[in-house]
């Protein structure tokens, strides 16, 4: 058996561990070791790389990125701002049919541009409006399946945690992506918004009704919404005008929510040490995924596949859109098996260099930026895929009156969303790489 045929055979190896329960990140560092045993014939070059690997991936500067955006999540949510940001948006659109809902997309946009992660969202929004979503009359099924979908839009409006692993992955310029992001993430909330109102006349008793709230009110929740609109100018406005790097934006952000969460009494006591504590485990089980995608995709490496598979792919003339639904497709698969980081790190290293040379009619930067962006909504779809969309088990854990079989249904009209404007801006490259061309 020779490297490459020991690189096919640890895909099926990775799946069956995985299957089995183990843990993504051991899973791939195991596979990874022992794939370089096989390889190299000994443990010496494996031994030898559990010193250089770990070294040359966390000394990267651009991974400090990924806890001060945890951080930043943290401070947000003690600081009140999910809360105000729902009840802003629920001013303006709860006396809607599904306005409750629709404030409840509004305001996991809103949270996902100071937080980064879709976990986190799902579950802080879930705290804020799964009572009130119960309180008028809405469906346990509904509730939590528009949590769950809500929830994703965390790693699609930056900052994003997963855009800066893609970023460091192919080499590309973190602010670019995250500026590539914003229309795709507001197509996303947009539709997510038409999406419950097509549910809520299609299932009339799935939703109730809440009386109007007088504009002054709505005046005065819109004042409370200010300290997370400062929050994402002041990171987002000094990145794009060059004042800091994503790297420093990120410290920024976690300075200013901070301040704003000791201002507002929820940074007194324990609740420091509570958010380092909380954004350290999380920092840590991250960091340990990507160690284990580095060893894996390392292994990999140096059997060849990712090269032979290009290579392969450009000798059988394949067109070049259809390798790309082909792809996408498989990330469907992959999100019913796996966690959206996870898929990130182990299937990147192996289809960007197979996207990399096909003919797309785009340069390098914009195929790469463009292909970025679609792979994530597509992941994002796998965070709402029954039977193992992570946000959905999330949610569930808050509301456990409701089956979550009543979510799965209500879940897949979010799904057909999510699948549509995959196909838009599969099909419209320049949808994505607009407010790229305007700016750069």
């Amino acid at each position: 058996m020779d490297n490459f045929d020991i690189g096919l055979l640890s895909f099926p190896v990775l799946m069956l561990l995985i299957f089995l329960r183990m843990p993504i990140g051991l899973a791939m560092f195991a596979v990874g070791f022992g794939g370089l045993y096989f390889v190299t014939g000994g443990t010496v070059v494996a031994l030898a790389k559990m010193k250089s690997e770990a070294y040359s991936t966390f000394s990267s500067y651009s991974l400090s990125i990924v806890p001060m955006f945890l951080l930043m999540g943290q401070f947000a949510t003690l600081g009140g701002m999910s809360k105000a940001l729902f009840k802003a948006a629920e001013s303006w659109l709860g006396h809607l049919r599904g306005g409750v809902a629709m404030a409840a997309i509004g305001a996991c946009a809103g949270f996902g541009a100071i937080c980064g992660s879709s976990l986190a969202t799902a579950a802080t929004m879930g705290q804020v409006a799964l009572p009130e979503l119960k309180r008028y009359g809405y469906s346990g099924g509904f509730s939590s399946a528009t949590l769950a979908a809500g929830g994703t839009l965390g790693i699609l409006i930056p900052p994003s945690v997963i855009l800066v692993i893609y970023a460091i992955l192919t080499e590309q310029n973190i602010a670019k992506l995250f500026l590539a992001a914003f229309i795709p993430g507001i197509l996303a909330a947009i539709g997510y918004m038409i999406t419950v109102s097509i549910y809520v006349r299609l299932n009339p008793d799935a939703a109730g009704t809440r009386p109007a709230v007088p504009m002054s009110e709505r005046f005065e929740a819109m004042i409370n919404v200010i300290p997370v609109l400062v929050v994402f100018l002041l990171v987002v406005g000094g990145i794009y005008l060059g004042i800091f790097t994503p790297t420093e934006g990120a410290a920024v952000g976690a300075m200013g929510t901070g301040v704003i969460a000791w201002w507002s009494g929820g940074l007194r006591g324990r609740a420091w040490l509570d958010s380092f504590l909380a954004t350290a485990k999380s920092t840590a089980m991250i960091f340990f995924i990507v160690l284990g995608a580095a060893f894996y995709n390392s292994f990999l490496a140096l059997t060849q596949v990712p090269q032979e598979l290009s290579q392969w792919v450009v000798e059988q003339g394949f067109n070049p859109w259809v390798v790309l639904s082909i792809i996408l497709v498989l990330y469907l698969v992959f999100g019913c098996l796996m966690d959206s980081l996870s898929m990130i790190l182990l299937t990147i290293p192996i289809f960007w260099p197979i996207i990399s040379i096909l003919d797309f009619g785009l340069s390098t930067e914009e195929l790469a930026i463009w292909f970025g962006i679609i792979v994530l909504i597509v992941v994002e779809v796998g965070l709402i895929t029954p039977p193992v969309g992570m946000n959905l088990f999330v949610i569930n854990s808050m509301d456990r009156e409701t089956p979550i079989v009543k979510t799965y249904g209500a879940v897949m009209y979010f799904v057909g969303s999510d699948i549509i404007r995959v196909i838009i801006l599969v099909l419209f490259p320049g949808i994505t790489l607009f407010l790229l061309r305007l700016l750069h």
